[in-house]
């Protein structure tokens, strides 16, 4: 399969870029140690139009498609992991739930929103006891009249107390297992929506991540996203669009590691010469370049698979997979080519390291991802 990119997409990577490393770097570092969510890197992004990335030109977005998505998240999670998760979240499950599943209606009423940036989209269905096994979420629909109420409470949701738009997942069924779970469209603003506790996390320290609190919340039965009972297989078919995007969150905070490391490498003197002409170093920043370059391919082909709407979720794990992988080795070994320096705050590898760990647990952990694409060889 040819990779080699349209000139149109070689633009775009080449501005996105250019963008990343004159507004997002710069920022990094004070996001993360400040805790504080990435607003000032998101209203940057929009005027790039980087929140219409899923949305169609009709609804105002840029509709770049996953292969042109995926260029961008690489070059901004290069320079920012917290904008780049923020950014994937929003495109690849939010609006891209709304182009694929909801009513011309919906589509109407919140795309053009979210393509331009007015309003910030999350997606909501962990819970405490349905993490990896998502189909046993115990959050509840309940029918009055013509509304929906929904009641319970969703653990980890990025952004979650920033968004204006949230696909929340509830049981409308308690008896019918993954058939009795439905995606609602919640706005933020309705009564009864309540952030929770923000946790304190490793990395990705300049995106919140929260506790959502639903307190008898109304729904309209217009804001039923696709069709009741149908929300379980609406989830995971949108899993496969979310983990090509950690993939591609995970090959930009590689080719970081990558790039910090030959910087290094060429500026540290031991024993009277830079440490890069010494084959230790050398051998690791071989594996890795190599590593990156693999995962950069696995993360394209499933970009373009489903670009051209051909089955994509064995390849979208097997991308994110490696990809993830690869980011974490990838940190180990920048900090360890870094030395001592590395392990401090000085050096931005510090904060690679703590940002590549979440891209192997969260859009489904390794060991699911390893699950998926066994039962799909198995399956064929």
């Amino acid at each position: 399969m040819d990779f080699d990119l349209t000139e149109d997409q070689r633009i775009l990577q080449e501005a996105a870029r250019e963008f990343a490393e004159n507004e997002l770097a710069p920022r990094a570092a004070a996001s993360d140690a400040a805790e504080g969510f990435v607003r000032e890197q998101i209203d940057l992004c929009k005027e790039m139009g980087f929140l219409g990335m899923a949305v169609s030109e009709a609804y105002g977005g840029s509709e770049l498609g996953a292969v042109g998505t995926s260029l961008v998240l690489m070059e901004v999670n290069r320079c920012c992991a917290s904008t780049g998760v923020t950014l994937s979240v929003h495109n690849s499950l939010t609006c891209e739930s709304l182009m694929r599943f909801g009513s011309d209606e919906q589509k109407q009423r919140y795309l053009p929103k979210l393509a331009a940036g007015e309003w910030l989209g999350a997606y909501a269905l962990s819970e405490a006891g349905s993490g990896s096994d998502a189909g046993s979420l115990v959050c509840k629909a309940t029918k009055d009249g013509d509304d929906w109420v929904l009641d319970g409470t969703k653990l980890w949701i990025s952004h979650g107390d920033q968004a204006d738009l949230v696909v929340v997942f509830a049981r409308t069924d308690a008896d019918a297992g993954t058939k009795g779970i439905t995606a609602f469209l919640v706005e933020t603003s309705w009564d009864g929506y309540k952030p929770g506790k923000k946790e304190k996390k490793m990395g990705l320290r300049g995106s919140s991540t929260v506790e959502l609190h639903l307190d008898h919340v109304r729904v309209p039965a217009g804001n039923v996203l696709g069709e009741v009972g149908r929300g379980f297989p609406l989830a995971l078919s949108l899993l496969d669009t979310g983990r090509i995007g950690i993939a591609s969150q995970a090959v930009g905070i590689a080719q970081a590691c990558l790039e910090a490391s030959i910087k290094y490498a060429r500026e540290r003197e031991q024993f009277g010469k830079p440490i890069g002409a010494f084959g230790a170093i050398q051998e690791k920043l071989a594996d890795m370049a190599t590593r990156v370059d693999a995962a950069r391919l696995l993360t394209l082909r499933a970009a373009s698979l489903k670009d051209q709407g051909k089955p994509h979720g064995r390849e979208a794990s097997m991308a994110k997979l490696f990809a993830s992988r690869t980011a974490n080795d990838a940190a180990k070994e920048a900090v360890q080519i870094h030395g001592g320096a590395g392990y401090t705050r000085d050096f931005p590898v510090e904060r690679y390291f703590r940002d590549a760990r979440v891209t192997e647990i969260y859009e489904g952990t390794t060991e699911i991802q390893r699950l998926v694409i066994a039962r799909s060889l198995l399956a064929s």
